[in-house]
């Protein structure tokens, strides 16, 4: 039985762990030929894609070159599921202009970077689908000391909503994942820090799961579902949406 992904070229960038790893071993299970890039390709080993390659996400000329190698090689791609990030702790207070640009510059502008070399590619292969990792703490929820995390998240909402409009009629869409608390290499990063900074290490993790409604931490599987699904032919009718998968903490 064919795969939902079937003769699909999909990119995912960040895909050396986390959710990032998981979109990338998801769309290869459904049969897509998956390119999977992060920026640092040991991660990459043991995982099933047609194309490893390095990639700064904040490098536009990487980027560009990136995408017109696959053109060259692949005719473009139909899926780009744009994973980079990084979770920045603290209030407008601890946020200095340095932390501030290269949030907005790594959660943000990496997207605009690969949306722009990528896009048109789909667009002379009459369409694609581009799926953003946003979050729950964005424009859809505050979370405490957020500020600027939040803020890029926000952005990214805002990018994808204009990215589908403005070619709506072209056969590209664009959506945006919302995942809430997911247990993650990025989390344990995060609880360890906090941790250094004098908290008990497990009653950070204690007060992660205590926020969400359903008792647990979400999978990476279970966003990557969501992944899927958005690049698949069956959501062919959704774009410019926000896919809150947050086990209801956004509620």
């Amino acid at each position: 039985m064919a795969g939902r992904l079937e003769g699909k070229i999909a990119l995912v960038t960040a895909a050396g762990q986390g959710i990032g790893r998981a979109i990338a071993e998801a769309c290869a299970r459904e049969g897509a030929v998956v390119i999977a890039t992060t920026l640092e390709p040991e991660q990459l080993e043991g995982l099933d894609a047609a194309r490893r390659a390095k990639l700064d996400a904040r490098d536009t000329q990487a980027v560009n070159a990136l995408a017109a190698e696959i053109a060259r090689d692949y005719g473009g791609v139909d899926v780009l599921a744009n994973c980079a990030g990084f979770v920045a702790h603290g209030t407008v207070l601890d946020c200095d202009e340095r932390e501030w640009d290269f949030s907005f510059d790594l959660n943000v502008k990496s997207m605009h970077r690969t949306i722009k070399a990528f896009l048109p590619g789909m667009l002379e292969r009459g369409g694609g689908s581009i799926v953003n990792i946003s979050s729950g703490a964005s424009s859809l929820k505050a979370a405490p000391n957020r500020y600027v995390y939040g803020a890029t998240k926000a952005a990214v909402i805002g990018l994808t909503k204009a990215v589908a409009i403005d070619f709506i009629k072209q056969g590209v869409r664009c959506n945006a994942i919302c995942p809430g608390t997911i247990q993650s290499p990025s989390l344990d990063d995060r609880i360890a820090a906090q941790a250094r900074g004098g908290q008990d290490e497990a009653a950070v993790r204690a007060a992660f799961v205590a926020r969400q409604p359903m008792g647990r931490l979400g999978t990476v599987e279970e966003i990557a579902a969501a992944a899927v699904y958005l690049a698949a032919d069956e959501s062919a009718f959704t774009t410019g949406t926000t896919l809150v998968v947050d086990g209801g903490w956004t509620l």
